[in-house]
């Protein structure tokens, strides 16, 4: 099912809209060019090289099992053939980002001089994994995600292709459903599932239910539509269970959401933003975890995604529970919607230009650090508000110490009234 036009390709409208960069090598409107495309797994890569190639010799190298012997001999080997007018050549590697520098640098002059028109195909971020030489001799294009209809659509031109799958074949639409879930963004996940299913469903009548997706993807199907109330009620039910401090049921609702093929980020998002207004400074620790996990899984993807995400989930939930942050800020800022932001004091204002003295602006400052203790004694809040008191520390985790800290700054500021 690998489309062999432009008109076939699914997705990636941004690259091969008219004028775009792709658009314009496959048409060959401009000479052959080296590209490198990066985009997550199933999202075209392969195809797209297929396409770029045209009627060009086609070689297709695994940076996995090929190494600088491999590349040599197809370098010399296109020499030849450019030296007694062949066609070109276009080397495809695949996961070029595992190649190391050396086998990299082994590329850069036949790259330089024309000698192969290179196509790389990462899923690791260029910059960091292609050496700059050659990543400077090649066009970089960026492939999206392939969105949930951009999947459907693959399953349905497969179903109804006599050349996809073996036999004619149906397909309900819980079950075309389900393997768009499991699969997530990736094409080729999805056909796989496709031809899987469509075995097992050869001795029903042809018919892919939903229990035969079921069954035969090895997965519990869970009711769980990401625009309707299960993404809401599991998602409410997950951070109100790690609120909640119930470690067991919080892994079993990142589990529902993990298995449905929620997206990974939105987790990540929820648990930053749990971290920050549940747990706060009861243990300030819990906002970088729940960072790190974020960062890991826009890192690494799924599905070892789901590791830190279980590990931020797991540590949350048994971290000691604040929200004070949350809502002294939230009370501050509707003291401040209600007008009572009040003068900020002279002596707090800045004094770091021409004419400031005149005002009056920093006169009678106290620098904190010269201070007993680094506490200096002085108004800081505007008249309107001072002695208003926000931040009411709990005694669990660390806001206990910060609590017995505060009782002692207050006090130092004459502001334990």
């Amino acid at each position: 099912m690998r489309p062999t036009t432009l008109d076939e390709v699914v997705g990636q409208s941004h690259l091969l809209a008219d004028g775009a960069p792709l658009k314009r090598l496959i048409s060959d409107t401009v000479p052959a060019t080296s590209v490198i495309l990066w985009g997550p797994p199933g999202t075209g890569k392969t195809t797209l090289a297929y396409l770029v190639a045209g009627g060009r010799r086609f070689v297709e190298l695994s940076a996995v099992t090929a190494g600088v012997k491999d590349v040599r001999a197809i370098i010399e080997d296109s020499k030849r053939r450019l030296a007694t007018g062949s066609r070109e050549t276009v080397v495809f590697i695949d996961e070029i980002h595992r190649f190391t520098r050396s086998q990299q640098d082994v590329l850069l002059p036949a790259v330089e001089n024309r000698w192969v028109t290179l196509i790389g195909a990462t899923t690791e971020n260029p910059s960091f994994s292609v050496v700059g030489p050659l990543l400077s001799r090649s066009l970089m294009l960026t492939l999206k995600p392939l969105s949930p209809g951009d999947i459907e659509a693959l399953i349905d031109r497969a179903v109804a292709d006599p050349r996809g799958l073996s036999g004619e074949v149906m397909i309900e639409e819980g079950a075309r459903a389900h393997i768009v879930r499991v699969a997530g963004a990736d094409a080729r996940k999805a056909l796989t599932l496709l031809e899987s299913v469509a075995d097992a469903a050869a001795d029903a009548g042809g018919v892919i239910t939903t229990a035969i997706a079921e069954s035969a993807m090895d997965a519990a199907l869970i009711a769980y539509d990401k625009s309707g109330d299960q993404h809401y009620d599991v998602i409410s039910a997950f951070i109100k269970s790690v609120r909640g401090s119930d470690v067991d049921a919080s892994l079993h609702y990142l589990a529902r959401m993990v298995v449905a093929g929620e997206d990974p980020r939105f987790i990540a998002r929820r648990l930053v933003i749990l971290a920050s207004e549940d747990i706060g400074l009861a243990d300030p620790q819990g906002l970088v975890i729940a960072q790190a996990a974020a960062d890991a899984v826009t890192f690494i993807g799924m599905p070892e995604g789901r590791i830190p995400l279980a590990e931020a989930t797991a540590y949350l939930a048994l971290a000691p529970k604040s929200n004070r942050a949350y809502v002294a800020i939230d009370t501050a800022i509707a003291d401040v919607k209600a007008g009572r932001a009040g003068v900020v004091p002279n002596h707090l204002r800045d004094a770091h230009y021409a004419g400031a003295d005149a005002l009056g602006h920093g006169t009678g400052y106290l620098y904190a650090h010269d201070a007993p203790h680094g506490v200096a004694t002085q108004q800081y809040l505007p008249d309107t508000l001072k002695g208003e008191r926000y931040y009411v520390p709990t005694d669990h985790g660390t806001e206990r110490t910060l609590t017995e800290r505060l009782v002692v700054i207050r006090k130092m500021l004459g502001r334990d009234r």
